[in-house]
């Protein structure tokens, strides 16, 4: 959510901003805001000048009064009931005016970082580097779904009776792997200086507008039906939600939190095999980092969190590489994101694994997340918001398929890699 008082100072700045993320059918809003913007503060004043009129006024009545001027002081208290009526009148005219300001600004794209490259949507994310030997074995390499059911370690057809599709059954070692790189992921995030959290699972809707846009609601969100609560779609939205309506110390920050949580979304694949299986689901489980901080650094946090998102997946003898999402693939809330994408042996191409954006202030300005600023000689004198970022550790089902893939053996056997072995009771393979 844009600064009001930015927006003011720098419309043309906004409005290419917005041509940048190709939605140009929002530039008249840009417009439309200001003159709203206008007429609110014009409302504000002129209530303002009223209150000072009437509050002079009821002094004279008293005097009035005192001098026996019934006739005057008549006159007076009509008048004043006048201007009564009409801060009445101005109240609601201002309540109007702020709504739509507010509805107004809630849709404006946060200004993107200078660097981001231009295009219209994710064909034009661009390669950033690449991580391990992207091998292709002499072998082949059956589909994900084919290689769990020989280890009798997913039921899709019980799962469609019970919940419907984009819903599974996880069973036996695959379900023992898919836990186990959950708790991995907690434990190297927590040696990397995080707390570990596990956040309420649903969320009020306040706090949804306050942690993604429009579109991506609508997208994902499921709505608990009679209550104002949603089915959180990434532990991100309850951790960063945890801060609402706080005023946090400097010496306090950064707030670092790796948070577990089961997600749920809307959207299920339409797209052919490749996201068919368990790619693309109602539900899975995530381990996720989200980071508070000073504005200065969030740019240096971004470049961290990503790569400690490419040093678990190497921990894991997955290849990945990085990709820097275009001006077009940006959600609204996001000032820069980097998607990290591993290695498909049996598709000999990369897919996206986790994302790690900085949303500068927008997520903060919508739930008035701020630091306490330092008052007295040489200081600031007033708070100011947070910078928030996210980015995904790890997000089984979709780190199972690059795990199974890159470490099936000739003979259909799965090596497990020294990381993962403690949290398999020591195996080094599952057969």
């Amino acid at each position: 959510m844009l600064d009001i008082k930015f927006l003011r100072a720098n419309p043309d700045a906004v409005k290419e901003n917005i041509r940048k993320k190709f939605q140009d059918g929002k530039l008249g809003l840009v417009d439309e805001v200001i003159a709203l913007d206008g007429q609110y503060r014009a409302a504000l004043a002129e209530a303002e000048s009223l209150r000072a009129q009437r509050n002079a006024g009821s002094k004279q009545i008293g005097m009035l009064m005192g001098q026996k001027k019934f006739e005057e002081a008549n006159a007076k208290k009509a008048e004043i009931a006048a201007m009564g009526e009409a801060l009445v009148s101005l109240g609601e005219q201002e309540k109007e005016l702020a709504a739509r300001v507010n509805e107004i600004m809630l849709v404006l794209p946060q200004m993107i970082a200078d660097d981001v490259p231009l295009g219209k949507d994710d064909s034009e994310n661009v390669e950033v580097a690449r991580y391990g030997e992207a091998a292709v074995p002499e072998f082949e390499i059956p589909y994900h779904v084919d290689i769990m059911e020989r280890f009798n370690g997913i039921d899709l057809d019980s799962a469609r009776k019970t919940s419907g599709n984009g819903f599974y059954y996880l069973m036996g070692d695959i379900a023992r792997l898919h836990s186990a790189m959950l708790t991995y992921a907690r434990d190297f995030m927590i040696d990397k200086g995080f707390t570990y959290c596990i956040p309420p699972f649903m969320i009020r809707g306040n706090i949804v507008e306050g942690v993604m846009s429009f579109a991506e609601k609508d997208n994902m969100a499921y709505k608990i039906e009679g209550e104002d609560l949603y089915l959180i779609g990434t532990s991100e939205h309850s951790m960063i939600g945890k801060f609402i309506d706080t005023i946090n110390a400097k010496e306090s920050l950064p707030l670092c939190l790796t948070g577990y949580s089961p997600c749920f979304r809307k959207e299920v694949g339409a797209h052919g095999i490749e996201e068919r299986g368990v790619y693309r689901v109602h539900q899975f489980e995530k381990q996720e980092m989200v980071v508070v901080c000073e504005p200065q650094d969030s740019m240096a946090w971004f470049d961290r969190m990503w790569g400690y998102t490419v040093e678990l997946f190497r921990s894991l003898d997955i290849p990945v590489r990085t990709l820097e999402c275009c001006s077009g693939d940006l959600a609204d809330l996001k000032v820069k994101s980097v998607d990290v994408e591993a290695w498909s042996p049996r598709q000999r191409k990369y897919f996206e694994v986790g994302s790690c954006s900085t949303l500068g202030d927008a997520q903060a300005r919508r739930l008035k997340i701020r630091v306490k600023g330092e008052t007295g000689s040489g200081g600031s004198g007033g708070n100011y918001f947070a910078h928030t970022l996210n980015n995904t550790v790890v997000t089984p089902p979709r780190v199972l398929i690059a795990f199974l893939e890159n470490n099936l053996r000739a003979d259909g056997s799965v090596q497990i890699p020294e990381v993962l072995r403690g949290y398999m009771g020591g195996k080094e393979e599952i057969r």
